[in-house]
């Protein structure tokens, strides 16, 4: 039992949840701070931490304004979000005599919204959109502060987060396998990566119990690609009835999907894309440092998270 104090922003989201049920069952004292603070006595707002000396052992930003698949939001809401907001609590834990680790949860969007073969860390950034932007934006304000002796500093990038009770793409494309709606992107043929919450608890708490490594930035990502079509076959063993695909032509798929920006339909050409890109990872930087092995492969994550659905 390690009882260090440990502080995660966005302790409400999905991944927060999910990180300080880890944390806490590993013999951490776990808070956070939220904008819903008022029904928990360990989550505090934002305006009370800013008013605190930030007395605890390791912080967690996971807090963000997460990639919105409507492209409904303005521009300047993800840089007052996912930039400013970083840069003023990074600010505050350099100056916090008390707080020795900072993990800042970025994302792979920091890099590059495609992919040509693996994605490594090496790779140039060149975000596209305002949400791969504003994280490479906090990213060079992280890299470029002088870090006092004493404190460690992670910065890691996790690709798509699956885990149980998950909203997103993979819900909705298991609502519509589940009610026998045939899969109509059956002619896109893909590889791509995600991560498991659970490996990612796993990795950010050995990121704070292992002997402290040198500043980094890190991948996340599982140790498997995989196909939408694989995906389906999962779903498929899951509700354990047959599933139907469909090949429709991809120049009709697109269109439909442009139909869908403009009408704000759930098929637009950003979740074509997410359900049907080639988007690789590679996670040996990390597993290297740390000399780890996941806990959870892809296939037995998802389907963990399909039986919550």
């Amino acid at each position: 039992m390690t009882g260090e104090r440990v502080c995660i922003t966005g302790i409400s989201g999905f991944v927060g949840q999910h990180l300080a049920s880890y944390l806490a069952a590993g013999g951490y004292e776990v808070s956070g701070v939220s904008r819903n603070s008022k029904y928990d006595s360990n989550i505090i707002s934002w305006c009370d931490l800013w008013k605190s000396d930030l007395n605890y052992h390791t912080i967690i930003h996971a807090a963000g304004k997460a990639h919105d698949l409507k492209n409904t939001s303005d521009e300047k809401e993800y840089f007052t979000i996912n930039t400013e907001l970083t840069r003023r609590i990074y600010d505050a834990f350099l100056a916090s005599d008390s707080a020795k680790v900072f993990i800042y949860m970025s994302s792979v969007k920091a890099v590059a919204d495609t992919v040509s073969g693996e994605l490594i860390e090496e790779h140039p950034p060149k975000p596209v959109g305002p949400y791969g932007k504003s994280k490479l934006a906090a990213e060079n304000y992280i890299k470029n502060q002088n870090v006092p002796e004493g404190k460690f500093v992670y910065i890691i990038r996790p690709c798509m987060i699956y885990g149980p009770s998950a909203k997103g793409n993979l819900k909705l494309l298991y609502k519509m396998v589940s009610k026998g709606i045939p899969y109509p992107l059956a002619a896109f043929t893909n590889k791509r990566s995600f991560v498991s919450v659970e490996n990612l608890c796993f990795v950010i708490e050995k990121l704070i119990r292992q002997k402290p490594i040198s500043f980094g930035i890190y991948n996340i990502s599982d140790d498997e690609a995989v196909s939408t079509t694989e995906i389906i076959k999962l779903m498929q063993i899951t509700i354990n009835k047959r599933v139907y695909t469909v090949r429709i032509p991809k120049m009709i798929i697109k269109g439909m999907a442009r139909v869908g920006d403009i009408c704000r339909l759930p098929l637009n050409t950003d979740r074509l894309q997410k359900l049907t890109e080639n988007y690789v990872v590679s996670n040996q930087k990390i597993k290297r440092t740390l000399g780890i092995q996941l806990p959870v492969s892809t296939r037995e994550g998802l389907q963990k998270t399909f039986i919550t659905y």
